[in-house]
């Protein structure tokens, strides 16, 4: 399994959890099975780049994302790209990883999206 966990800085496992998700300097992805780790910087669209961030974490082979809080047109755009989207996470990768082995990281839903983030939802089609 492939986890992406938008990063606040250069990412990799000491590096924090970005709090906004869109917002992330980069995107840390976690091979499961390999234990090996790939950084991403985002160059999303946020960043004067192109793309929207969850189209560039799909191109990571990605299966799940966890991140602090993310909002409504976030969430479904990467359920409907196939990836899981878990929230709710704070800390550093490893640690943040370690909780969602052990089932104590929540999946997100558009119920518990990020109130601060509910904009029309067609905003990103």
């Amino acid at each position: 399994m492939r986890i992406c966990i938008p990063t606040e800085g250069r990412g990799g496992l000491d590096d924090y959890v970005c709090e906004h998700f869109g917002r992330a300097a980069s995107f840390t992805i976690y091979d499961t099975e390999t234990g090996e780790v790939e950084v991403i910087p985002n160059t999303s669209e946020h960043f004067g780049g192109f793309g929207k961030p969850p189209e560039i974490i799909a191109k990571t082979g990605a299966d799940v994302v966890i991140c602090g809080n993310m909002g409504p047109r976030a969430i479904l755009m990467l359920q409907q790209l196939g990836i899981k989207v878990y929230s709710g996470a704070s800390g550093r990768v490893r640690d943040v990883i370690r909780l969602f082995r052990e089932g104590k990281i929540a999946e997100a839903s558009l119920e518990t999206a990020c109130k601060e983030h509910r904009h029309p939802i067609d905003f990103w089609r």
